[in-house]
């Protein structure tokens, strides 16, 4: 069984580093850009992911409503223990609204409900919430009671609601990251690991993952919501 944690200021450092962890054990599920191993690009992207992460766990404050809040499902036996985690960004001007950043829960505990008791806590505290997906997890997300409103470029929005939320939320700026010292000595080094034909041919098979996203996510839109002649 396992115990729900709301924190609204960054938590111990013990368990912030099984946050962070299991961001990088979990890549392909969480990323927006859900890249293989087998990609070269894939190690860019795992190191940028967790920054984001680590960047937004840092930021909680609980003096800051617009700060990120973080939702720990830990492990009645051993409560050191992380088994799963929830990170979302309130509103800042709509009390009821939110956005879920990540949503993650280990391999080895799927399927017992950690998820769902997440989502339902998030809910619990702000009703209005938002989430966007590849188009392959929507069914698991309209199970979990939230209803599809739109293709937004590769993902599919969904909303707990019929309409999103008019409130504004602070996102997590990336173009610094991507900028950085540490993400050009990463791209340097994948370079010279890989050779540059590689990492061109990385950097395609990327977009053309995206353009294959955003198929799919049109496509799945069409589905739920058919074209009235």
């Amino acid at each position: 069984m396992f115990t729900l944690v709301s924190l609204d200021t960054s938590p111990p450092e013990s368990l912030k580093s099984q946050v962070l962890q299991m961001v990088v054990d979990h890549f392909s599920d969480i990323s927006p850009v859900p890249l293989t191993p087998s990609n070269p690009l894939f190690q860019l992207y795992q190191y940028v992911i967790g920054f984001e992460v680590h960047l937004y766990l840092q930021a909680m404050d609980a003096s800051s409503p617009s700060g990120a809040r973080l939702i720990l499902a830990l492990d009645d036996e051993d409560p050191s223990h992380v088994l799963g985690f929830a990170l979302y960004l309130p509103s800042q001007d709509d009390e009821e609204a939110c956005t879920l950043a990540y949503l993650v829960v280990q391999a080895s505990h799927r399927r017992r409900g950690i998820a769902r008791a997440m989502l339902q806590k998030m809910i619990d505290h702000r009703p209005h919430a938002e989430l966007a997906c590849a188009a392959g997890k929507v069914p698991v997300f309209e199970a979990l009671g939230f209803r599809v409103l739109a293709a937004q470029g590769p993902h599919v929005l969904l909303n707990t609601r019929d309409h999103r939320s008019d409130g504004l939320v602070a996102v997590q700026d990336l173009a610094p990251i991507y900028q950085s010292k540490e993400v050009r000595q990463i791209h340097t080094y994948l370079v010279k690991q890989n050779g540059s034909k590689a990492m061109r041919d990385a950097e395609k098979k990327r977009d053309r993952l995206l353009d294959q996203m955003t198929w799919q996510a049109q496509e799945l839109v069409k589905e739920r919501f058919p074209t009235v002649h």
